[in-house]
């Protein structure tokens, strides 16, 4: 049966797995192929940011402009974490992973960009100086935790909730060290605050110490402060 493409989101190499029951998808490449494709692209970071140092991750929307309060936030805490001495990881994207990679560039700082290869939205930022290219997300996952030592997590879409909630469950589940969250925008995350606390905390979802694993901030020095709480001190790794 022919699959139509989505008109929203053309065709990219991720349909080799979306539309793996078909023969001719399944012929182009084996799953011992896959695996070894996988462990490239996790010798390739493991091998690049294996000596990175303490680093804050940036997590956003795509979506943010340069003319918003939320740019010039984050590219301002990017830059005062990178003076600091510490690195700077983001998604490589535009919008507030371009901030963030700004900030740290400005800073003299290491800018770190995981990129993801999707039909859109996925071209690396220019301010990005160490860039890796991902087709799995998970691979690209797993550097994210691995190589930052605190997130700092900005308004965004589906993406950034995803990776708010990963983090969160890792941390939870104790198949990651503790990792200081930090929700920039008390405004933004208040309503989903509020649904965590009365659906999953009354409801015996969650347990009380769990809403411990983040806090919410809104001035620059608020961020730097949380983001680097605990971290050895710098410098670092600098470019």
């Amino acid at each position: 049966m022919d699959v139509p493409e989505s008109p929203r989101f053309p065709s990219s190499l991720d349909q080799e797995i979306i539309r793996s029951g078909e023969p001719e998808i399944v012929a182009e490449l084996s799953d011992p192929e896959r695996l070894q494709r996988i462990q490239r692209e996790s010798d390739q970071g493991f091998r690049l940011l294996g000596d990175l140092g303490p680093a804050v991750c940036f997590f956003g929307s795509a979506r943010t402009t340069e003319a918003s309060s939320e740019y010039r936030l984050a590219l301002e805490s990017a830059a005062a974490i990178g003076s600091s001495g510490y690195a700077v990881i983001t998604g490589g994207g535009p919008g507030t992973m371009e901030a963030a990679n700004r900030g740290a560039r400005d800073a003299g700082a290491a800018s770190v960009g995981l990129n993801i290869e999707i039909p859109h939205e996925q071209a690396l930022n220019p301010y990005v100086d160490i860039g890796l290219e991902f087709h799995y997300f998970f691979v690209r996952k797993l550097m994210f935790v691995r190589y930052s030592w605190s997130f700092v997590i900005f308004p965004g879409g589906f993406g950034t909730l995803d990776e708010l909630f990963e983090i969160l469950t890792l941390i939870q589940t104790d198949k990651s060290r503790y990792l200081p969250v930090v929700l920039v925008g008390s405004e933004y995350w208040s309503g989903l605050i509020e649904w965590i606390r009365s659906e999953l905390l009354e409801g015996g979802r969650v347990s009380p110490e769990d809403l411990d694993l983040f806090r919410v901030v809104d001035e620059r020095a608020e961020i730097v402060a949380a983001a680097t709480e605990g971290l050895p001190a710098g410098p670092h790794r600098r470019l």
